[in-house]
């Protein structure tokens, strides 16, 4: 916490002694050459939420550092600035420069294109369109990494999941930030019903289930795309990772008989 304190004081002192541009070219060479590696100071340095406002960057340095040296294709759904062409974009300018092979790509129902730079491309679209999202993936390529951060009203972050997560990369991640509106109505929500309503939280929930389907003792089950191909599922407070993969391992019942034989 001490650096990241440091940071943003030297930040405002800088930024307030030169101009605009200069301060702009500044701050990216320190980033990349200084705390690349470190996305809590990333975060801070940018002014992404991920760090300070939420409490991520630490768990994505967790989960990303085996990626960071790759030239990966990374998706995030949610710009942020509102309606604001020039705001926003502080998460893909820290992707950016913590994934220095990386191409970082921004969706919003907004437009963005004053955001666009060296290796960060923004796309206008509803996260709940099946069609524009298969539109996308077919202009960027498959990701190897998606990050939702977009509306985080329920029936959007299950619709992009349900896309987005099949045209995943084999070995690749799918995120989702903010599942606090799982609990929130007015996301479409719910604080009661815990187990069974149509929530982002229930959806990974019966993932977690799919991730064991086969200690299922059930005769005529048919196993889902997503009970195929989810190989390990992390949760954090209001954040949840799903890494994708053949999900292969048997189940203890079948290891019992195949011992027995």
């Amino acid at each position: 916490m001490k650096n990241e304190a440091q940071v943003r004081r030297v930040g405002r002192l800088l930024k307030g002694i030169l101009p605009a541009k200069q301060w702009s070219s500044l701050k990216g060479f320190v980033a990349r050459y200084f705390f690349s590696r470190n996305l809590r100071l990333l975060a801070t340095m940018y002014g992404s939420d991920k760090w300070g406002q939420h409490w991520y960057a630490q768990h994505y340095e967790r989960h990303f550092s085996f990626l960071r040296k790759k030239p990966i294709v990374l998706l995030e759904i949610g710009i942020g600035g509102y309606n604001n062409p020039r705001a926003g974009g502080a998460s893909l300018r820290m992707w950016k420069n913590y994934f220095p092979k990386g191409r970082i790509h921004g969706v919003d129902i907004y437009d963005k294109s004053p955001l666009n730079d060296d290796r960060i491309r923004t796309f206008v679209g509803d996260q709940s369109d099946e069609k524009f999202l298969r539109h996308l993936i077919s202009e960027i390529g498959t990701p190897d990494i998606v990050i939702d951060d977009g509306s985080h009203i329920n029936s959007h972050v299950i619709k992009s999941f349900e896309v987005l997560f099949p045209l995943l990369a084999d070995g690749g991640i799918y995120v989702i930030e903010d599942l606090g509106s799982s609990y929130w109505p007015d996301f479409g929500g719910s604080s009661e019903d815990l187990a069974s309503a149509r929530t982002s939280m229930c959806m990974l929930k019966m993932l977690v289930d799919g991730l064991n389907h086969k200690e299922f003792m059930l005769c005529n089950y048919q196993q889902s795309y997503f009970d195929e191909n989810i190989v390990s599922m992390h949760f954090y407070h209001n954040l949840a990772f799903c890494f994708k993969g053949q999900n292969l391992e048997k189940g203890y019942r079948q290891l019992q008989d195949t011992s027995a034989s």
